[in-house]
């Protein structure tokens, strides 16, 4: 089997249901998801497996969850029946944030993106995950989607700014608060 197909060599990919441009908003979107799923693998890679198993467990199934994003996105036509992601996916991470933020110390003002480099990995998903949102709410503008992607990736982003705390926190690295942040956060 060989993984070229020559299809999209004019400029054309395949969705479900048709094809569409390689540029069309549709394809921006869950491309960008799929770009965010490979930094959470890389994510992975590098946590280690003893501080950070529940993490490593947790980011895992959020790869999966990715890969349903970017599905419920390519239909060409709705199909509603057929979404994998639901309103229990966004209500879970909530929960996730909770948990993680319970082990964080107190934020009362803007942080850098950094710390360690785990941390700095998580704050490039949070990141790439806040672009995906935005080419999903593009594609929402033109196109009827499954709404939950939008709520899954919106509170995605903030798990993933909770879990680079904790990544830091875990190894008794403090985050680097914004010299010029006033206090923007309340306890």
């Amino acid at each position: 089997m060989t993984i070229y197909t020559r299809t999209g060599d004019e400029g054309k990919t395949s969705v479900i249901g048709g094809r569409v441009l390689k540029d069309d908003d549709r394809v921006e979107a869950y491309g960008t998801i799929d770009e965010l799923n490979c930094f959470v693998g890389q994510a992975i890679s590098i946590a280690d497996p003893e501080t950070f198993a529940d993490l490593r467990e947790d980011l895992l199934l959020i790869q999966h969850e990715l890969f349903d994003c970017g599905s419920d996105l390519a239909f060409v036509r709705i199909k509603e029946e057929r979404y994998k992601v639901g309103q229990e996916l966004a209500e879970r991470l909530e929960s996730w944030i909770d948990r993680y933020e319970g082990e964080n110390p107190a934020l009362e003002k803007f942080i850098l993106p950094g710390g360690t480099g785990l941390a700095s990995l998580l704050h490039v998903c949070r990141t790439v995950c806040r672009r995906a949102e935005r080419r999903t709410v593009t594609l929402s503008h033109q196109l009827e989607i499954n709404p939950e992607v939008l709520k899954y990736l919106n509170r995605l982003s903030d798990f993933f700014f909770a879990v680079a705390r904790t990544a830091n926190a875990r190894v008794e690295v403090q985050d680097i608060e914004y010299v010029r942040s006033g206090k923007v956060f309340r306890n």
